[in-house]
């Protein structure tokens, strides 16, 4: 697969210092918060572009981690305090096996230059049981054909294409929103931009900026049609580790 631009980590860092990207990480972190509403406890990953929405994310979790890809940069984070973000390559992250219990993934995915490999990452350092949300952009919403914003960049994924993504590298999705059912135009309408945010999600969810999908971690896969299958052999068998890993 051919390898995609990533956006500059300072560009990132603009975008949502603007009123734009303030309005965007809101409508957001909505949807990720209605997701997870605690993560008391837990250990936390962000991978890509995550930080601006662990920061009202991960409140109690045991311990938070920004990974950010090389080909972007890296930002410290958070501003107050040690920092808790580094580089990684999106298909070999610093970490332990089975050591995060949540990941999110946002401007990651659609411009890992293999996107499988990315997700069988993910795998291997979740813990059993562990999820993961993704936020991508739609490929049939309007934020995905401009390249002003963050989510103009890379490739846009449907619903269809990351369920498939997700049962190949052993992830089972468990439920999906959407979210920026607004254009991404600036303005005076800003201002309004929650409450249109409301009607857009009511009237025309198909074309929402982004989708947002939570999966779990899959313990085992099945077997393959070509290593046959004994009347005495189970259908399935644990799996430390996806294909391809």
């Amino acid at each position: 697969m051919s390898p995609v631009m990533y956006p500059d980590v300072v560009d990132l860092r603009a975008f949502y210092a603007s009123r734009l990207g303030m309005i965007a990480r809101r409508l957001i972190a909505r949807r990720l918060i209605a997701r997870w509403p605690t993560v008391a406890g837990e250990s936390v990953l962000g991978v890509g572009y995550a930080t601006p929405f662990l920061d009202g994310l991960a409140d109690g979790a045991e311990r938070i981690i920004a990974l950010m890809p090389a080909a972007q940069g890296v930002v410290t984070w958070p501003p107050e305090g040690p920092n808790l973000a580094a580089l990684a390559e999106d298909d070999a992250l610093p970490l332990s096996d089975a050591s995060i219990d949540r990941v999110l993934v946002v401007h990651s995915l659609e411009m890992a230059a293999n996107p499988r490999d990315n997700l069988a990452e993910i795998w291997r350092v979740l813990a059993p049981g562990g999820r993961v949300i993704l936020v991508v952009p739609n490929r049939a919403g309007i934020w995905a054909r401009t390249e002003s914003t963050p989510f103009g960049h890379g490739r846009p994924y449907g619903s269809g294409q990351l369920t498939h993504l997700l049962r190949e590298t052993q992830f089972s999705p468990l439920g999906w929103s959407e979210a920026l059912a607004i254009p991404p135009l600036k303005g005076p309408w800003l201002g309004s931009g929650v409450s249109l945010e409301g009607v857009g999600r009511t009237l025309w969810p198909a074309f929402a900026g982004v989708l947002i999908v939570e999966a779990t971690k899959q313990l085992y896969q099945p077997i393959s049609a070509r290593e046959g299958r004994s009347r005495f052999k189970p259908a399935l068998r644990p799996a430390l580790i996806p294909p391809g890993a």
